[in-house]
């Protein structure tokens, strides 16, 4: 055989064995979702993150007696190795001058504040408002205050905050449908299951807001977290806000992949 044919045949042989052994290869693992994605809702920009009691772990921090953390940096240290697995971590809720919740705050199952069903001024008296809890299962939740109030529930985690923008599908009506009153915000609704987060990339009104968690996202319970000091950490966007200043945090972390089986290994 000649030198040329015998190479010939080599090469279609070595690429037909190798068409075999690719045949037979394990099918790619599943890969992650994405946690956070940006979006577009009527010219405005968002982010949308998605918390998963399946795949992921929620816990909820407030601002310590030695001041920290007041931002999402000081966050990410408090976390030490924690912070590798975070999916994403935002602002939690309203709090006072001193940083102390306004309303409800549920830590690992311990109250550390009361449920406010006073009446006042502001965004977080703008009744109906709400609560955003997960109960020991980890099962996410939003209802209005007072029929929260009337559960018998022990929650793992829980911020209230206001106005409840959407509830029950149905808007706010105190909001208008695109009013002069504009901010970055942040809020959570609740679908299928799920949690869903959004902040706003630029200043929006109350009414965009609320209908885009409503009607683009699907979400029929809406709480309004905060406006103006809304802030995002989400490191598969590699965005770290950081203002300072802040009082509550709720932080998603993915949950560990499950040691393989002997059999696996």
């Amino acid at each position: 055989m000649m030198p040329g044919v015998r190479l010939l045949v080599t090469l279609v042989a070595t690429l037909s064995l190798l068409a075999i052994a690719g045949s037979h290869a394990a099918p790619p693992g599943p890969t992650t979702p994405s946690a956070c994605k940006e979006a577009r809702f009527e010219g405005d920009g968002f982010v949308v993150c998605r918390y998963d009691p399946a795949a992921d772990s929620l816990r909820l921090v407030r601002r310590g007696p030695d001041g920290t953390p007041g931002s999402l940096p000081e966050l990410r240290t408090a976390l030490g190795d924690d912070a590798d697995r975070v999916a994403f971590a935002m602002n939690a809720g309203m709090y006072d001058p001193d940083r102390n919740p306004v309303g409800l705050w549920i830590e690992a199952a311990r109250q550390g504040h009361a449920l406010n069903q006073a009446d006042g001024r502001g965004n977080f008296f703008l009744k109906p408002n709400g609560v955003f809890w997960l109960g020991l299962d980890g099962a996410p939740h939003v209802d209005e205050t007072s029929a929260f109030a009337a559960l018998t529930v022990t929650p793992a985690w829980a911020t209230q905050s206001g106005p409840l923008l959407v509830s029950k599908g149905r808007l706010h009506p105190a909001i208008d449908a695109n009013g002069a009153s504009l901010a970055i915000r942040n809020g959570v609704g609740v679908r299928a299951g799920q949690a869903v987060f959004a902040v706003s990339e630029g200043r929006v009104s109350f009414g965009r807001f609320a209908r885009f968690l409503h009607d683009e996202l699907g979400c029929d319970d809406v709480l309004y977290l905060d406006g103006a000091v809304s802030s995002l950490w989400s490191p598969e966007l590699g965005r770290l806000d950081g203002r300072t200043g802040l009082g509550t945090f709720v932080v998603v972390l993915r949950n560990p992949s499950p040691a393989p089986s002997s059999a696996e290994k």
